[in-house]
């Protein structure tokens, strides 16, 4: 990373603070992962139901096992070794927890939130349930607009998550989205959050650095 890129993360990162801030979520830039796995425990007390949405950029901040230290109750959907009726518990229970932490697929500089699920339980969640909602992104989510985050998801995210979970969809072969209808298509549920949800406490932290797909 050379000298300047520092600037133009801060630069861009705050610019989709404020449009975020304009459109109602709580919302900051933090130049270091580390300073944003900080501020998200900061949300995280003793007994605390903690939901996770499967995101790799909270899991490359290790906030799960952090949360846990704190004394947190942790749901993970994830977790090795579950069954298939103990996952469904946990899905179900992320919905009403105290804290839900995820990622986004990508932030415009409009404001806006993009998701693309398989299952909806991480947009179930960040629609309406949890008591608070958590959001980090890394700096190469922030686009321009729900355009490029379309592209982004295309040509990036969508290849990467198929490859990380095995499935043997065409943009594991191609490395871009096929628009496939196969059973095991992973990018089924298209969530744009374009203001902050009305009964939901929603932060939202942009990082200046890059993390997860």
């Amino acid at each position: 990373m050379s000298e300047f890129h520092p600037w133009l993360y801060e630069a861009r990162g705050q610019k989709a603070v404020a449009a975020l801030a304009k459109n109602g979520f709580d919302a900051l830039y933090l130049p270091s992962a580390a300073q944003a796995a900080e501020k998200v425990l900061e949300y995280v007390g003793p007994g605390a139901k903690v939901g996770f949405g499967g995101s790799m950029t909270i899991k490359s901040m290790n906030i799960a096992a952090l949360a846990e230290q704190k004394g947190a109750i942790i749901l993970d959907h994830n977790r090795p070794g579950l069954g298939a009726e103990e996952k469904m518990e946990i899905l179900r229970a992320q919905l009403t927890c105290d804290v839900f932490i995820s990622s986004a697929n990508a932030v415009t500089l409009e404001g806006f939130l993009f998701n693309v699920d398989g299952n909806g339980n991480r947009v179930a969640a960040l629609s309406f349930g949890p008591k608070k909602n958590v959001v980090v992104a890394g700096i190469n989510k922030v686009v321009k607009d729900l355009d490029e985050a379309y592209e982004r998801l295309k040509a990036y995210a969508a290849p990467l998550n198929n490859k990380r979970l095995s499935k043997p969809n065409p943009c594991t072969t191609a490395g871009y989205c096929a628009d496939c209808a196969l059973p095991t298509r992973i990018c089924r549920i298209y969530h744009i959050l374009k203001r902050k949800p009305s009964l939901s406490d929603f932060t939202v932290i942009i990082v200046g650095e890059e993390l997860g797909f």
